[in-house]
């Protein structure tokens, strides 16, 4: 990583470490890390979180770890490690050496185990995690003490042998700090830091069947990396008092320090890896990066760029207090990016058949269209203009409403970058419905508008023969409502958004985009921006809709 030159403080994060390195603390190096389980994929929330570690690093000259904590082995995976190390990437970061994980320093865990039991500062616990619950107290109430708390060292360094040894059955016993069950915090009151688990662990096999917490874990692998600022959500805030009690009662090398900052909570979705995983189970959503959902993988597929998401958690900033982030701000971003950057293309979504009567058979005209109109460098592409034409259903009206600006009989409207046509005649079938508008084009009113001829409006179009078939899907938002959790008589599953994929799978796109790349990315003139789908093969073209060009969700709340 290299030092950004700006080195100006833009939240409370950067004042702190701006204070450490004005006196010298640390021996001025700034260390972050981002430690995710590998539970599940990422979503938007660990978005803010990757870009605040990596970005802190990367702006004043030092280094980012990523290390999987992976205490949990039953609900860890290489798919989920290889789905998070892809994500980091994508978003334009790299991590400090070689991936990290905690399994890494299981030894030394183990032994700094030990050490709290030979200091008469932890014990084995035999109470069923019932007994356990009730002898913990309330918030409003102490806990009790165990009847095992006062287990000798002896006895304790034997019983601490037999769980390694695999001498028990899960649940049969714990190894638990000794802090003070009195404690107001009830993270203070004793807590497990060892747990029996008899699964093969994905990075060290089946050596263990005992686990140490996420709480035991955390800050001794921050210490053993020399982590100097450890920055956790809010959620955290309350186990800070144990992070500092265990690094001061263990031989650690080093001493960091705990800070934490706001979770990003976004409305009409959910960030809970439980609920996000039960979507996928449940078979609601088409697995983990189905682009409705809001994992990092989610938005890639459905069309964000890494610059959009990193652009948004800079505009939502880093602050102590918690809020929800209008989905209408992610939106935005992506919005404005690929506004800039992605490429013009005509695509027919619903496509109605135009004949253009006075253009011979088998003739066609190729007209050359800006690539983008606002940016000269991404050059121009060709679209061919041909007598059997397509263009949107919805353009036209039999019985036009007031103040239609797109075609109807008798009427007029340009073709976009072509020519303006007349509706001549409609053809329909035995039900009534149009199959086939047949009109004439004006052969002087080629390319610009000219000044004495101004149709009503202009619609896109693409050549019947010379286009390609595609399959266009039209993601919106997952849940009809902002909160899904906030009823509390209702679940969440009920308030899934049945349009949230609409699918048309006879769409046509102009012909340049045949050879398009999957996560290539275009402004469909007219209907929004998409990008190309990895279902997408040689004979059958997939489009996903990442935004549409207005917040039409704010448009609908305000009626």
């Amino acid at each position: 990583m290299t030092k950004n030159e700006s080195t100006k403080p833009t939240n409370f994060i950067h004042q702190i470490i701006e204070e450490d390195l004005k006196n010298g603390a640390n021996d001025g190096k700034v260390i972050t890390r981002f430690p995710p389980e590998p539970n599940g994929y990422l979503h938007i929330g660990h978005a803010k979180s990757i870009c605040l570690n990596f970005g802190t690093a990367l702006k004043y000259g030092g280094e980012c770890n990523l290390r999987f904590d992976d205490t949990n082995p039953e609900k860890e995976s290489q798919e989920y490690i290889d789905s998070i190390v892809a994500d980091v990437r994508w978003l334009g970061f790299e991590w400090a050496g070689d991936i990290r994980y905690s399994s890494d320093y299981f030894d030394t865990l183990f032994e700094w185990a030990l050490h709290l039991i030979r200091e008469g500062k932890a014990y084995v616990d035999s109470l069923s995690a019932h007994e356990m619950r009730e002898y913990r107290g309330t918030l409003t109430e102490p806990g009790k003490e165990s009847p095992y708390r006062s287990r000798s060292v002896e006895e304790n360094l034997d019983l601490f042998e037999k769980m390694r040894q695999g001498a028990f059955d899960e649940g049969e016993c714990v190894l638990r700090a000794k802090i003070d069950m009195a404690s107001p915090n009830i993270n203070m009151r004793d807590p497990v830091i060892y747990r029996i688990r008899k699964a093969h662990h994905h990075q060290s096999g089946d050596k263990w069947c005992i686990y140490p917490s996420y709480d035991f874990t955390h800050g001794q692998s921050d210490a053993l990396e020399g982590v100097t600022h450890s920055i956790c959500t809010l959620e955290f805030e309350d186990h800070r008092p144990l992070y500092e009690w265990f690094v001061e009662n263990l031989p650690v090398p080093v001493k960091p320090r705990q800070y934490e900052f706001a979770r990003l909570n976004l409305n009409y979705t959910v960030t809970s890896k439980r609920k996000l995983k039960l979507l996928v189970d449940e078979a609601k959503v088409n697995g983990w990066n189905d682009p409705r959902m809001p994992t990092i993988s989610g938005l890639r597929r459905r069309g964000y760029t890494p610059a959009s998401i990193r652009n948004f958690c800079d505009m939502i900033g880093v602050t102590r207090s918690n809020g929800v982030v209008d989905m209408g701000m992610l939106e935005a971003a992506v919005r404005d990016d690929l506004d800039a950057n992605a490429p013009r293309a005509m695509c027919v979504v619903e496509p109605i058949k135009l004949t253009i009567t006075n253009m011979p058979e088998g003739e066609e005209e190729w007209f050359e269209l800006p690539a983008h109109p606002k940016d000269e460098s991404m050059g121009a592409r060709k679209v061919p203009f041909t007598r059997n034409l397509l263009i949107e259903r919805e353009d036209f009206a039999e019985v036009p409403p007031r103040k239609w600006k797109r075609l109807s009989p008798g009427e007029a409207v340009r073709l976009r970058g072509a020519y303006v046509i007349r509706c001549e005649e409609v053809i329909k079938d035995d039900s009534g419905e149009v199959v086939e508008i047949k009109a004439t084009f004006d052969p002087e009113t080629k390319g610009a508008n000219p000044t004495d001829y101004k149709p009503k409006g202009v619609i896109h179009w693409v050549s019947a023969e010379n286009s390609v078939a595609c399959e266009v899907r039209a993601y919106d938002r997952l849940f009809t409502e902002a909160n899904p959790d906030a009823d509390k008589e209702r679940d969440f599953h009920d308030f899934i958004n049945p349009e949230s994929l609409v699918v048309y799978p006879h769409a046509r796109a102009e012909i340049g985009l045949k050879t398009a790349a999957v996560e290539s990315r275009f402004q469909f003139e007219r209907q929004g921006y998409f990008c190309v789908d990895p279902d997408s093969t040689e004979t059958h073209m997939v489009f996903n809709r990442t935004v549409g060009l207005r917040d039409s969700w704010a448009k609908m709340q305000s009626k």
